[in-house]
This record gives C-alpha cells, structure tokens and sequence, in this order.
C-alpha cells in the first residue's frame, strides 16, 4: 500500500519544495463552506504542497525596476501552471493506487465566498445540509493543519524553509495516510510587527485582530483590511481633492498611482491574478528581512536581501527623465522615431 513517504518522495521528484499531510479530522472546526469533507465526504487525509517563490522573484520589485517576474514567475505562473501540473501528476499515483484523489492547484474564482469570507448570493446549495457550490478550502489554514507551517500575524503561512515565500496547492483524498504533527503557533512569528510597519497601504492593524479555533488550536492574526489591500496591491490609492488620475484606465477614475508604483496606469494582469505592484512589501519581503536576520529559515543566502534605502515614487514632481537610445537603428532607418512618437506608443 502506498505510504506517507511514498506520497511526499513522489511530491518532490514532480516538482514541490515541501510537502506535509494532515488527517481529516483536522478539519472538525471548519465552516461548512471551507470543508473538505462537503467535497469528498469519504475523505480521509489532505495532502499540502508548497512551491518556493524564488527570492530572486522579488529582486526586481525591490529595486523599483523589474516588476512582473514576480507578478508572472512568483506568482500566476507557480498558481496557474506549475503548481497544478505538480498537483495533478501526484493525484494519478493516488488513483492507480485505487483512491479517489482531487487535485487543487489553486482557488477558482467559482468560490461560493469572497475574499472576506462572506458568502456570494451566485449559487445556492443542491440539498439541506450542503454548502453551496464552490467549497473554498483556505490554503494557508490546510497547510498550517498538514504541518507545514504557521499562520503569521499578516495571515500569510509562514514556513520554517521559506518564511512567507511559498504557493500552496492540496490534494484531498481517501487514501488514509500518517499525518505530520502540528508546528505551533509562535514558532516562527515573534509578532515583530515589520509586516504592519512596512505595508504600503496600512492595510495590516497593529491593534486589532482575528482569532479562530483551527482544528483545536487557538490562531490569532491581524485583521487585515482587504479592500484597501486590494488597491494597495496593484499599485493604487484613493485620488484626493483636486486629483483626477484614472490608474485602471478603465474609466473608474477613483485612484492613482501610489508611491509604490512607477507605472501611470496598472499593467495588465498575468496568468488572472498576477498583478502584484506592490510586491508584498510587508507581508512578505519585510517579513521575510525579518526572519533572515533573525537566522530562522531553512534556505539561506550568501548576501543580505536589502543593501539600499527603499524606494518611492513622488507623483507630484515632474517625471524623471531616461538617458535612452533605440538600440540597432542605423542613421537613417525607418523605425526611428522621435520621442514625442514613442511616448504614444
């Protein structure tokens, strides 16, 4: 029969970084629309897979000059591509083995709940006593109940390897396995508060916060302010008085630029999701400083992540002007244009 080191043996070889099981029974304290159990009531353990998102993802956000590497390579591309291949390839050793296996290799924007957990009045449930169609499970809550992590006071999984760096999909499944022991709370999230202090937005409350029983233990985190993080990661804030930027280009001319965006209007998404200008300054690289300075983490580094003052954009001084020629054109060719020509482009 297959085992808990087969499982994870084979998670690495397709393509995880870390890999932890959880039993079901984990999952007791779960909201109905958040359990496991309404999708595959048999079910028997979780599978939790994480993905390193690669420090060097980040490099180009923190320099102010390479933006979406960590929107595509960091991002959308371990959500949408890498991940679900690494996922589903693991769930068909399952089922050969003769257990049912369903892969989740990231949330569908099908979810019968929003971000906020609040539920969408889109779909109703098919019988009394089921959730509506789509159960959500929280990934980060399904990693920290398979073992491989805890919950920081930002809400994001903070991993002994990788700190906040990493991409979560699940496999839930039939197939009963030996389940990995809980890493406490506290662990690793000494509640430095680096993350309140450096999100761009202010999107993360020092003095108020969330508290839940997950799967009999008591989780506490910041309650995080997910409207003005939504804008906040994509670059954005509230126009103020006399203000008239439209930085969705799209006519909704409630917000400009912030201090942590260089772009004049939001670039377009990749892979749906990827679209992250802020690139988490606090919720993931000031925590991640954080727990490298403190000598925590698994995956070490050669050098600091930080060598310079952080960045920002001052939106009412005139734009900083680019020392730049076209490279290749000869004196004479066709596709050289004058600089009023390329700004329209």
């Amino acid at each position: 029969m297959i085992t808990s080191q087969d499982i994870k043996a084979a998670a690495k070889r397709l393509g995880a970084d870390i890999v932890g099981i959880g039993s079901i029974d984990r999952w007791h304290t779960a909201p109905i629309q958040m359990d496991p159990k309404q999708i595959m009531p048999r079910a028997k353990s979780i599978i939790a897979l994480g993905f390193r998102v690669m420090r060097g993802s980040l490099r180009g956000v923190e320099e102010g000059t390479y933006f979406s590497n960590y929107s595509a390579m960091g991002y959308g591309g371990i959500t949408y591509l890498y991940m679900p291949m690494t996922v589903i390839n693991l769930a068909k050793m399952i089922e050969d083995e003769g257990y049912e296996a369903v892969p989740m290799g990231h949330q569908s924007d099908w979810r019968a709940i929003d971000n906020l957990g609040y539920l969408k009045s889109s779909s109703r449930p098919v019988a009394p006593g089921k959730a509506a169609p789509d159960v959500m499970i929280n990934l980060r809550i399904a990693a920290f109940l398979c073992g491989l992590g805890e919950i920081g006071y930002s809400k994001m999984l903070l991993t002994p390897e990788f700190g906040p760096r990493q991409r979560v999909g699940i496999i839930i499944t039939d197939l009963e396995l030996e389940p990995d022991p809980i890493i406490e709370p506290g662990t690793l999230c000494n509640r430095c508060m680096a993350c309140v202090r450096e999100c761009p937005g202010q999107c993360i409350p020092a003095d108020r916060t969330i508290k839940a029983n997950v799967g009999g233990y008591e989780l506490e985190w910041a309650d995080v302010d997910m409207h003005k993080c939504g804008y906040t990661f994509v670059g954005a804030e509230p126009n103020t008085e006399g203000d008239n930027y439209d930085y969705y280009d799209n006519g909704k001319a409630n917000y400009k630029p912030s201090s942590i965006s260089p772009f004049e209007h939001k670039p377009r998404n990749l892979y749906n999701t990827g679209q992250a200008v802020c690139g988490a300054k606090g919720c993931t690289r000031a925590c991640m400083i954080s727990l490298e300075t403190r000598g925590v983490l698994k995956n070490k580094f050669a050098n600091p992540f930080r060598t310079s003052k952080p960045w920002r954009v001052d939106w009412s001084q005139e734009a900083i002007e680019v020392d730049y020629k076209a490279p290749y054109e000869g004196l004479n060719s066709p596709n050289a244009r004058s600089k009023d020509e390329s700004k329209a482009d």
